[in-house]
C-alpha cells in the first residue's frame, strides 16, 4: 500500500500539525509492470475555502510501474483533485 498524508505544519512546529488529507492506494493486479490500483482518498472540511469535507474510493488503471513513485502520486492527486470537486459541486 502506498499511503500519502497532506499535512498543515504551522511555522515548521511539529507538535501543531494537522492532517489535512489522505489518499491510499493498493495494488490489485499482482505487481504487474503496468499496474492497476484500488485509491481511497478523503479531506476534512475547509472552512477557509467553504469546502465540505469527503471520502471516496475509486481506481487508477494501467500505472507503469517503472516510473518514479512520483508519477503515481500525480495521478494520485489528480484523481483526488477531481473528487474534491466533484464534492464542492454537489454541496
Amino acid at each position: 500500500m502506498l499511503r500519502i498524508i497532506v499535512e498543515l505544519v504551522l511555522g515548521g512546529y511539529e507538535p501543531a500539525k494537522r492532517e489535512l488529507a489522505r489518499a491510499e492506494l493498493g495494488n490489485v493486479s499482482g505487481l504487474a509492470a503496468t499496474s492497476s490500483y484500488v485509491i481511497r482518498a478523503g479531506e476534512g472540511a475547509n472552512p477557509l475555502a467553504g469546502t465540505p469535507a469527503w471520502q471516496r474510493t475509486g481506481k487508477i488503471e494501467d500505472h507503469r510501474r517503472d516510473q518514479s513513485v512520483w508519477a503515481l502520486v500525480e495521478r494520485a492527486a489528480a484523481w483526488c483533485g477531481d473528487e474534491a470537486a466533484k464534492a464542492s459541486s454537489s454541496g
